[in-house]
């Protein structure tokens, strides 16, 4: 287990003793534990569940010892997909669009529960717009030209003031889903909120250990992982992944690789730079733990072994009402009312 502390947390870890430190330690655990929503997007025939897993604990600490470094640490409450967005999901959003449109999403054909692989950033992030807007929400990236495979275009400061977010050009800051930040999704795989006694710290390894995972071809055994198979086995289906991470999440050590939202060099000040890259696939004799270096492609390239999953965001913050300025009139009325309570004293004096 890597120790990872903010000051704050050091002082609660080190706190009372007895029933104090056992209450405490009581609270975080279940502030920390985690739930599921399931969301259905599509309708009809075209209809699938996507469920999420919510990643609590906003504000902890970074890891200092994995790659890159620093990472994990997020502001904010959000939910991650439990699962890798499945072969069935591109399917249904396909038919949704009709197949002889240009936002048709190529992809391997495994089967309906295998995930969505050959699947490139920029197709990723156009099934994730799609996810936004056919629920009546704002798309995540901003598109100008309509080929399923462009580039993205960055949200603008004077062109785009709702969505504009200084701090990551890429993701609009009204929209619900996305693609995973590095830093969403190596809190996601690494972060166990419970350990440490309610401190919090990183784990080596998406399972909850700094041991390597068991290799398995398919299942969901507890320290499993799909890796160190033959390459015409094919990755397992997105539900029998291997084991789930500390706050629930599946196949984030192997089974594909998948995308992040996040450019390599984490500014996300061009929609070219290549993005990030994280976990492992099916027939990698290895394991990419937290302090292997992670790899990043072109936005435009896709490979059997590349997935991704989704990121739910809460609401943005409504900005405050603003307090209305007094009109000219209102002033006038004001002032008459102070003339009338002075030369009132003055008669009554």
């Amino acid at each position: 287990m890597r120790h990872v502390f903010s000051s704050h947390e050091r002082r609660k870890s080190l706190a009372g003793s007895g029933l104090f430190a056992a209450a405490v330690i009581a609270a975080v655990s279940m502030v920390a534990t985690s739930h599921a929503d399931v969301i259905t997007f599509g309708s009809g025939a075209n209809a699938f569940n996507m469920e999420f897993v919510t990643i609590g604990k906003p504000g902890n600490t970074a890891d200092t010892t994995g790659t890159p470094n620093p990472a994990g640490s997020v502001a904010y409450q959000y939910d991650i997909g439990k699962h890798e967005v499945s072969e069935d999901m591109i399917d249904k959003y396909n038919a949704a669009y009709g197949t002889s449109n240009s936002l048709v999403i190529t992809k391997d054909t495994r089967g309906t529960n295998k995930p969505a692989t050959s699947v490139s950033w920029n197709e990723a992030a156009r099934f994730v717009n799609w996810l936004n807007t056919s629920t009546g929400g704002t798309a995540a990236y901003k598109f100008t030209t309509n080929g399923v495979n462009d580039n993205i275009a960055l949200w603008d400061a004077i062109l785009d003031p709702l969505d504009y977010d200084l701090s990551n050009p890429y993701r609009s800051k009204r929209t619900k889903y996305a693609l995973p930040s590095f830093n969403e999704w190596y809190k996601a795989a690494y972060y166990d909120p419970n350990a440490n006694g309610g401190a919090g710290g990183y784990w080596n390894y998406a399972t909850g250990s700094d041991s390597i995972p068991v290799a398995v071809g398919s299942g969901t055994t507890s320290g499993t992982a799909i890796y160190n198979q033959p390459l015409v086995q094919g990755p397992a289906d997105t539900t029998s992944a291997g084991g789930l991470s500390p706050y629930g999440v599946m196949g984030l050590d192997g089974n594909v690789y998948e995308w992040e939202e996040s450019s390599h060099n984490k500014t996300n000040s061009s929609a070219s730079l290549n993005r990030g890259i994280r976990g492992t696939y099916f027939s990698e004799t290895f394991l990419n733990s937290a302090s292997v270096r992670y790899q990043y492609a072109p936005t435009v390239n896709a490979a059997y072994d590349l997935g991704f999953r989704v990121t739910m965001l809460p609401p943005a913050p409504t900005p405050p009402a603003a307090v209305p300025e007094p009109t000219s009139m209102a002033i006038f009325g004001i002032g008459a009312l102070g003339l009338a309570y002075r030369a009132r004293r003055r008669n009554t004096a």
